[in-house]
């Protein structure tokens, strides 16, 4: 078993990085080189901007390298929670915009000719338990009705040629699609070099001030200035920007991947070959890879650390969900096992915008490998003074009380969860 991510190990490095110091000023400097930051970087670039991408490890590291490789439209919520707690017009818009972020990437892809294995699938929402399904019913009508047409509600047989576990009927939503998230990233960052950006990895930003109308950020290598600062670090954001720190919960998200299932295996377990996600509150998530490993994930442990040790102890918890889902895989052999921070707002629902002369992205609390891409592009035009098409813009965004580095009180939130999922 590798301790490291799949989508890590099965791609190439990136090799346009600028090596040695890193000095000069840009018209923007982005901090972090996940698909937030390098969508934008490259969008800025087309634009004739002098940007400069600032990665405090290498492109794709962080949790743009580190999740399950699913892209799935629709929202972490359901649409009817959404209405009530944002308004139906922004509810709409953030949906779309989901919608927008997978179109943005099939189109990145094919013009930038990036082999990253992309493809619409679909994505299964399954029941876990008989009384989930009315759930997923009454959201189900709202959104093919009002805001997703390209949806389906499919029975308890219907999915019998979709996956091979007993589930209650699930939510299919057609748009949605997967990829290999590390030949992306590399592919990504190609790009965004290829048409005029400056990426500097292992270039931590240890001090970030501003003087005479420029920023002034220092990093391990060197030290740039910069009219503009897009900060696109999500969970693995440093405490010198307080501001998003105390604001955005880092949580653990693991994940394994089985060895290459045979034929027979993958006919019994995913004839359908789409993204799944189940309708537990402390859930799994799966899907096949390109050369057909099960890749398996889930908050396996409510944790903001990931380390081998921690990574560990959450694959043997996955591996024991995903004996109860697939019992015939209950002894298959574990090649890979990971984890990886997750940026969580309060909420759940993402932020973006610009706050004391800092333009930012993140907190996309799980759904970040489909709406990163799109939203750094959006913040791109924002701060090249285009239309603003930001479905968050001006969303209040109260820090989280008694939140200011470490969330400590994960476990509890776990334990929380937990009780949930026994009595619902």
């Amino acid at each position: 078993m590798k301790y490291v991510s799949y989508w890590h190990d099965t791609a190439s490095r990136f090799a346009g990085a600028v090596q040695g110091p890193v000095e000069g000023h840009y018209d923007v400097a982005v901090i972090g080189g996940g698909f937030t930051g390098l969508g934008a970087a490259r969008q800025l670039a087309m634009a004739g901007a002098k940007v400069v991408v600032l990665e405090r490890d290498t492109v794709g590291f962080g949790a743009s390298g580190r999740n399950g490789g699913h892209l799935n439209n629709g929202l972490a919520h359901s649409y009817l929670a959404a209405k009530q707690e944002l308004g139906k017009e922004r509810a709409i818009a953030l949906y779309k915009a989901l919608d927008d972020s997978i179109d943005t990437l099939e189109a990145i892809i094919a013009e930038e000719g990036i082999d990253c294995n992309f493809r619409r699938a679909g994505k299964l929402k399954l029941a876990s338990k008989p009384q989930h399904f009315a759930g997923l019913a009454k959201n189900f009508e709202a959104v093919h009705a009002e805001v997703d047409p390209d949806t389906a509600l499919l029975s308890p047989a219907d999915l019998k040629s979709e996956v091979g576990s007993p589930f209650h009927g699930a939510m299919l939503s057609k748009k949605s699609a997967m990829m290999h998230m590390g030949r992306y990233a590399v592919g990504l960052a190609e790009a965004a070099t290829r048409r005029g950006a400056t990426i500097v990895e292992n270039a931590l930003v240890t001090e970030h001030s501003q003087a005479g109308g420029r920023h002034i950020l220092k990093t391990a290598k060197g030290v740039v200035t910069a009219d503009n600062v897009l900060v696109a670090t999500g969970a693995y954001t440093t405490p010198n920007f307080g501001y998003f720190r105390r604001r955005i919960m880092a949580v653990g998200s693991f994940i394994i991947a089985t060895r290459p299932l045979t034929d027979a295996e993958v006919a019994a377990t995913m004839p359908g070959n789409r993204t799944c996600v189940n309708t537990m509150n402390i859930g799994n998530y799966w899907r096949l890879s390109p050369d057909n490993r099960l890749i398996f994930g889930g908050r396996a442990r409510f944790s903001a650390t990931s380390d081998q040790r921690s990574d560990a102890k959450s694959g043997e918890i996955l591996r024991e969900s995903l004996g109860r889902i697939f019992p015939h895989l209950a002894k298959v052999e574990i090649d890979y096992c990971w984890g990886g921070l997750v940026d969580v707002t309060k909420d759940r629902y993402p932020r973006a915008g610009y706050h004391d002369g800092l333009w930012y992205a993140m907190g996309y609390s799980g759904h970040g490998a489909q709406l990163s891409t799109h939203l750094g592009m959006t913040m791109a035009d924002a701060i090249l003074g285009r239309p603003d098409r930001n479905p968050v813009k001006d969303l209040d965004w109260p820090a989280v009380p008694g939140h200011f580095g470490k969330p400590w009180f994960l476990p509890f939130v776990g334990l929380y969860f937990k009780m949930l999922d026994k009595i619902q």
